[in-house]
């Protein structure tokens, strides 16, 4: 999951943190309609490997967090993603995307399932229009629960250590799970998942908590806050897809290598929007897919990058693109013709006008860490 390109408009929302990320001296830009932390005065690179090393602190109070109420809330939602709800036990959390008639994803989200309501979380940019798509396609019965709390995330193979001070019971959690605890007088809301490909925590706490929560977690000695600058770095050597850029409207889960979130039940039943067009892709092979890039050299090749086959021919563009500090090189992902998506195929990459040679490489760069 993440959120589209920077806003230019002046009229920026502000997360509960925002007054702690100015008085670390983060560099603020616009960020999904919100003033963001870019960067803390070491630098990305600092940030990038602090996270990988040990402990990172990530404001993403951006994204929308809402609940769903009602008897058959998992049979109604299943009907607007392809990811099987019925089957999520609770305490569970499954990754899955709003799809539209097209086959396009809408966005790509996570819904936990707790003893008596869906838990759900969207990307920034689109939370607006996923609520109101929700609500617009949802039985009457139901009922949708917008939530205004911050949401925080602890990322790290150090991230576990640093929280269980504080609640042993974090440690015991499971990957893709959640649940609400009391962590240092706090109630808030704990899921073992994250967006950097390693062990991590994201954590729902009150607005008028999150202040001074986040602040007994950066006293913690392997935590140190991160921006987004190296989240998106963390995220794309992990291979995972940005909203708005690896995943939009035109590009279904079958380009975007997403396949595995299809469940054998959703592929068989169907029954969600786009569903014939996806299933066929699925049987079939898509016509393009999501393929991570390796440039030769040190040159990175940025998003829109045009991508060429040994002939020369422009076959697709880079989503997704930029230096990777933990495999210490340049890292991509983009959209290649299926007859150009093996492993090893050599690829031509037009960055100021010259053809730099790369090659499809394995996903994802950076191996994932997450807990088993």
């Amino acid at each position: 999951m993440g959120s589209t390109a920077a806003d230019t408009h002046t009229d920026l929302r502000k997360t509960p943190l925002h007054a702690l990320h100015v008085e670390l001296g983060a560099r603020m830009v616009p960020f999904a309609g919100y003033d963001m932390p870019v960067q803390y005065p070491t630098g990305i690179l600092t940030e990038h490997n602090q996270t990988r090393a040990q402990a990172g602190l990530f404001d993403v109070s951006h994204m929308g967090q809402a609940r769903l109420w009602g008897e058959g809330a998992d049979k109604a939602l299943e009907k607007l993603v392809p990811g099987n709800l019925t089957g999520l036990a609770e305490g569970k959390i499954r990754y899955t995307m709003f799809t539209n008639e097209r086959g396009g994803v809408m966005d790509d989200l996570t819904i936990g399932r707790a003893k008596d309501h869906l838990s759900i979380v969207v990307n920034a940019a689109c939370k607006d229009a996923d609520y109101e798509h929700m609500q617009r396609n949802l039985p009457k019965g139901l009922r949708l629960e917008i939530l205004d709390r911050a949401l925080i995330a602890l990322q790290g193979p150090f991230a576990a250590k640093a929280l269980a001070r504080m609640s042993p019971d974090v440690d015991r959690m499971s990957f893709m799970s959640f649940a609400p605890m009391n962590i240092a007088g706090f109630d808030v809301g704990v899921a073992r998942c994250g967006y950097t490909g390693e062990d991590g925590f994201e954590i729902s706490v009150h607005n008028d908590d999150a202040d001074e929560f986040a602040r007994l977690l950066l006293a913690e000695p392997e935590v140190k806050p991160i921006g987004l600058g190296a989240r998106d770095s963390l995220r794309l050597e992990a291979g995972l897809c940005l909203y708005g850029h690896d995943l939009d409207t035109e590009t279904t889960p079958a380009e975007g290598d997403l396949g595995w979130t299809i469940a054998k039940r959703r592929r068989e039943e169907g029954g969600f929007p786009g569903d014939k067009i996806i299933l066929k892709q699925l049987a079939e092979g898509p016509k393009r897919i999501r393929v991570g890039i390796k440039p030769e050299g040190r040159a990175p090749a940025r998003e829109n990058t045009v991508i060429l086959d040994v002939a020369g021919k422009e076959i697709g563009k880079i989503t997704s693109g930029g230096f990777g500090p933990t495999v210490n090189g340049p890292v991509a992902m983009g959209y290649v013709t299926r007859e150009n998506a093996a492993i090893g195929t050599p690829l031509g990459l037009v960055v100021r006008g010259s053809t730099l040679a790369a090659k499809v490489a394995p996903l994802p760069f950076a191996p994932h860490r997450y807990k088993k």
